[in-house]
């Protein structure tokens, strides 16, 4: 018999785990350690957005494991593999990140650790994130889709086309500079 589903208040109150899981309408859903490939991408963009944000002032990135708090009354609480919390949101950064960041990234590995891509960009779209990074592995790309009215834009940046974001618009980065085959 299953459990029974778990408020979010209940849910941030177990015990704190390293271990990648989520909280999916009242019911968690946990997630087999990350590849070090993947490890290795996720933290070559950490260092290059940290860089960027640090540079600029616009804001700061997270790194999961990280509770978003995307709805807390219908029990809905994600662990993005990144976030972008512009400097003008940041007062919803307190001991977890309560509502949408600015943009999200997902190292795709070859799919979401944690459901699927499908139901991840619908949940992105609907509370307000403004932009999700899908990066491709295999393949040194990474596709920015864009929600605007909980429509998606979607472009794919090859390995050495310089990615355009409509929340990041100073920053200068070629997926092949974090994301390799070879590695």
């Amino acid at each position: 018999m299953p459990a029974p589903p778990l408020r979010t208040r209940d849910y941030l109150s177990t015990p704190v785990t390293l271990y990648p899981q989520e909280l999916v309408w009242g019911y968690v859903r946990e997630a087999a350690s990350p590849t070090p490939a993947h490890q290795r991408v996720v933290g070559e963009l950490f260092i290059r957005l940290r860089q960027h944000l640090r540079e600029t002032g616009a804001g700061d990135v997270w790194l999961s494991p990280l509770d978003v708090v995307l709805d807390d009354e219908r029990d809905l609480v994600v662990q993005p593999d990144l976030c972008v919390v512009l400097a003008e949101h940041a007062d919803r950064v307190t001991d977890r990140i309560w509502g949408a960041p600015d943009l999200v990234v997902e190292v795709m590995s070859p799919r979401p650790r944690i459901g699927t891509l499908e139901e991840r960009l619908t949940w992105f779209a609907t509370y307000g994130v403004r932009e999700c990074w899908l990066v491709h592995l295999p393949g040194s790309s990474i596709e920015v889709v864009r929600f605007e009215n909980e429509r998606r834009i979607s472009r794919t940046f090859g390995p050495i086309d310089a990615i355009r974001s409509s929340v990041l618009p100073g920053l200068v980065l070629r997926p092949l500079e974090v994301v390799s085959d070879l590695r």
